[in-house]
């Protein structure tokens, strides 16, 4: 009889298995290397073990992920291993500390300041804040967990951003949520962007992001091809030296 927890974990599974699609890295009857024999062969070690994937999907099917398989997965397509085995944190990438209290009641605040350099870090987690000087505070408006904050380094948002203004941002799940021209910081392959963001579609698919600065007669546009590393975090709110 399959037990509780592997039943959650499968759900957890199917949950991360769709974000994956949503963002394009994996499409099931894709025959280029992200189809669902590709996702066999990574964590079954069979290409011809799609069906077994399709069964892990199937809600209520008999045939649920094991926790080895799930850490292959979590390799394989940089999902949060804390997430997807215990349900701690969340799916992918940057995963904030936890503030001071787990019940809303933040006597540092809930917003953690960090440095760039810690921020654009490709192993950035909890652990490797230990050593990082970081502090939590609150703004008005911005209740809740999962907010983090950094100081702007460069004139390429101005006159919108400015060097050393503090920017607060929230982590975007799915990159069909994003907004045109808004501004986000994007993290990808240890570098931090902020920009005006644009999607670039490949059929369905956004397969790059046009990065756009405000300062654009000293900084041109650029593209960024989306990998599973990727990760967006809407700018919501700046803090300017008067």
């Amino acid at each position: 009889m399959i037990g509780e927890d592997r039943i959650e974990l499968n759900n957890r599974f199917i949950k991360v298995f769709q974000m994956l699609e949503d963002r394009g890295l994996i499409i099931k009857n894709d025959r280029k290397g992200k189809g669902i024999g590709d996702v066999a062969e990574k964590i079954l070690s069979n290409k011809g073990y799609g069906h077994i994937i399709r069964a892990f999907l199937t809600e209520n099917d008999k045939r649920v992920v094991s926790y080895s398989q799930a850490r292959i997965f979590c390799r394989e397509y940089g999902v949060n291993e804390d997430y997807l085995l215990d349900g701690t944190g969340t799916p992918f990438g940057f995963d904030l500390p936890k503030s001071n209290s787990d019940k809303g009641s933040f006597s540092g605040g809930n917003i953690l300041f960090t440095t760039v350099e810690a921020f654009a870090g490709s192993t950035v987690g909890p652990d490797s804040f230990e050593t990082e000087e970081n502090s939590w505070f609150s703004l008005p408006g911005l209740p809740g967990n999962g907010l983090v904050a950094f100081q702007i380094n460069g004139n390429s948002m101005e006159p919108v951003i400015n060097d050393d203004d503090l920017v607060v941002c929230r982590e975007v799940d799915r990159l069909d949520s994003v907004k045109d021209n808004d501004i986000y910081a994007v993290k990808s392959n240890s570098s931090l962007w902020v920009k005006h963001v644009q999607r670039i579609y490949h059929g369905p698919r956004i397969t790059h992001l046009k990065m756009i600065s405000a300062n654009h007669l000293e900084h041109d546009p650029f593209v960024e091809e989306v990998n599973m590393h990727t990760r967006l975090y809407k700018v919501i709110r700046k803090i300017s030296d008067l």
